[in-house]
C-alpha cells in the first residue's frame, strides 16, 4: 500500500510488556499502519513471565518480525522510511545504549537510525525510583530529539480496569505518531 505508515516496535526487558501487546493490537486495527517488531531476549522472558504468552504469540500481532542480532536488517538503514519507533517497555539498559549511541543490537541500532533521520523516537522507560544515571540518560535522549514517555497511568477519565489504564496510555503514545485509536481524551472540566 503506497500510504502505509511503518511503525517500529522494540520490546526490551523492563516490566510492562502489557503495554507492547496492547499497542500492537491497537496498531493492527488501523488500516494503514504496518508494525515492525524486535524483541530482546529479556523482553521475551517478560512476555512469558508477565503475560503467560510465548514470543511467537506476540510475533503474530506484528506485520514484520526481526531478530535482535539482525543488524543487517532493513530497519538498520535510514533508507527504510518509517513513521518512527517506540520501545515499549524500555529498560534502563536500552535507554543507556540509545543515550550513548551504542548500536549493539537491532533495537538500539534502529533507535539510533530513527534519531539520525530526525524521526519520532518514543522510549517508554520503566524503572522506579530513578537514579542520576537514569535521569542523565533521559536528558541525553531528549536533547537528541527523542521522547521519554514513562507509562504512568492517568485517572481523569475514571478508569474502571487496568486494561482501560493501559489502553489510555497506548492511545496517547500512538497519537504521538499521528495514529488515532479509540480511547478517552481530555475534554476539560
Amino acid at each position: 500500500m503506497a500510504t502505509e505508515r511503518r511503525l517500529v516496535v522494540g520490546i526490551t526487558g523492563a516490566t510492562g510488556v502489557v503495554y507492547a501487546v496492547r499497542l500492537l493490537r491497537a496498531a493492527r486495527a488501523v488500516a494503514d499502519v504496518c508494525t515492525h517488531l524486535i524483541i530482546s531476549p529479556a523482553g521475551a522472558l517478560n512476555i512469558h513471565h508477565e503475560l503467560g504468552m510465548a514470543r511467537q504469540d506476540v510475533h503474530a500481532l506484528a506485520d514484520c518480525v526481526y531478530g535482535i542480532r539482525d543488524v543487517g536488517a532493513t530497519l538498520a538503514s535510514g533508507a527504510f522510511d518509517t513513521a518512527g519507533m517506540v520501545v515499549v517497555p524500555c529498560s534502563m539498559r536500552s535507554l543507556a545504549a540509545v543515550a550513548h549511541g551504542l548500536s549493539d543490537n537491532l533495537i538500539t541500532r534502529a533507535a539510533d537510525v530513527t534519531l539520525k533521520e530526525r524521526r519520532r523516537l518514543v522510549l517508554m522507560v520503566r524503572e522506579a525510583p530513578l537514579n542520576l544515571a537514569h535521569l542523565r540518560n533521559m536528558t541525553a535522549v531528549t536533547e537528541m530529539g527523542g521522547i521519554v514517555f514513562p507509562p504512568l497511568p492517568a485517572f481523569y477519565h475514571h478508569p474502571a480496569t487496568l486494561e482501560e489504564m493501559v489502553d489510555h496510555t497506548v492511545a496517547r503514545v500512538l497519537a504521538l505518531f499521528d495514529i488515532r485509536v479509540p480511547g478517552p481524551h481530555w475534554d476539560g472540566m
